[in-house]
């Protein structure tokens, strides 16, 4: 369910947006807590506004970091989720989080707190995290039963075999971001806002919850 859109003109102010809101919300539940923990998407898309969340200034020391899903790659390869937040997240006043990657770390990346935000992403065939169309495992990683909290998914158009947090894993977060860029992908986001299965577009899986999720845009 969207609740909330916000609509930029331009990448770089949404961007600038997206990053103060997530540091807002790690701020105040480091303040309630002691600590928070966020969980990222990779892609193209994310990158700027990593770099302007590195620079956010709030008790990086206290943050934990992981990731929604990840191609079961090493982190030497330009595939890896893991590389990406490591060059354009974990620096400048944020180089002092902990990450916690899932590639060779699921047990680890499994016991993790609850989520206090989550940035998910979204393909060009309606897929987020890695809950693609013909996945072996979505039907599984969208259960609420589900006892995982990360399963494994291969997909024809998910190239490499991947791991993914689960549905009810991510609900479990009180902040849900849809980071979305370009014409296209508002088109996408249409077309899944429409009835259907989910198993076409599995992004209806998040939007079809009661869970709020708040919309990023900039074309």
């Amino acid at each position: 369910m969207i609740a909330v859109r916000k609509l930029r003109s331009d990448r770089q102010a949404l961007a600038e947006t997206l990053a103060e809101d997530l540091a807002h919300i790690l701020r105040r539940r480091i303040v309630a807590d002691g600590a928070a923990v966020i969980a990222v998407s990779g892609g193209n898309t994310p990158k700027l506004m990593f770099d302007h969340l590195s620079l956010q200034d709030l008790a990086w020391d206290k943050v934990t970091i992981t990731l929604v899903d990840e191609r079961q790659v090493p982190i030497s390869s330009d595939r890896s989720n893991a590389r990406l937040v490591t060059q354009h997240l974990l620096k400048n006043n944020a180089a002092r989080a902990r990450f916690v990657p899932l590639f060779e770390n699921v047990a680890a990346a499994a016991k993790l707190p609850a989520f206090d935000a989550v940035v998910l992403g979204m393909g060009d065939d309606g897929h987020t995290a890695s809950f693609f169309p013909a996945g072996d495992n979505l039907a599984r990683a969208l259960d609420p039963a589900t006892p995982e909290r990360i399963v494994t998914m291969r997909a024809p158009d998910a190239g490499e075999p991947r791991l993914t947090f689960t549905l009810k894993a991510l609900l479990a977060s009180p902040f849900l971001a849809l980071h979305i860029e370009g014409d296209d992908k508002m088109q996408v986001l249409e077309k899944a806002l429409t009835p259907g299965p989910v198993a076409e577009m599995p992004i209806r899986a998040v939007l079809q919850a009661t869970h709020p999720v708040t919309l990023y845009w900039a074309p």
